[in-house]
């Protein structure tokens, strides 16, 4: 799956193109893993509410805030990369009846840290028709 991000720090909503993946595999009852294979993105599931979005950053920037980092020396992101650190680069989620079993408020978001990029998910979907 292509992502195209617009901002540095974003949070894009990605569930309707992973239940669309989950329908063109033609899957039932399985399992779908959203993996990406970038060091300064992550994966995570939460409620898709732009307050919630908003706070979400906050919080990475409570946890990795602005500073001198060793990293830094090399490309000037490393914040990026640690913030990618505490959310990780992967959800793993059930599919029951051909889409993702996720709950009432759940969504599965995209986490860029360091754009606007061009970026890549790789999604692998297994089960029974």
């Amino acid at each position: 799956m292509k992502i195209r991000t617009t901002s540095r720090i974003q949070l894009i909503d990605i569930t309707a193109s992973l239940n669309n993946e989950v329908a063109d595999a033609g899957i039932g009852t399985g399992m779908a893993m959203a993996y990406s294979p970038h060091t300064t993105t992550a994966v995570v599931i939460n409620e898709n509410e732009p307050g919630l979005k908003e706070d979400i950053l906050k919080l990475l920037n409570l946890i990795v805030p602005q500073g001198r980092y060793m990293h830094d020396r090399i490309d000037n992101n490393a914040r990026s990369h640690l913030q990618a650190v505490v959310l990780g680069n992967n959800v793993c989620m059930p599919v029951e009846n051909g889409k993702l079993a996720l709950g009432t408020w759940q969504s599965v978001l995209f986490v860029e840290l360091d754009g606007p990029r061009h970026r890549k998910l790789l999604v692998r979907i297994v089960g029974t028709g």
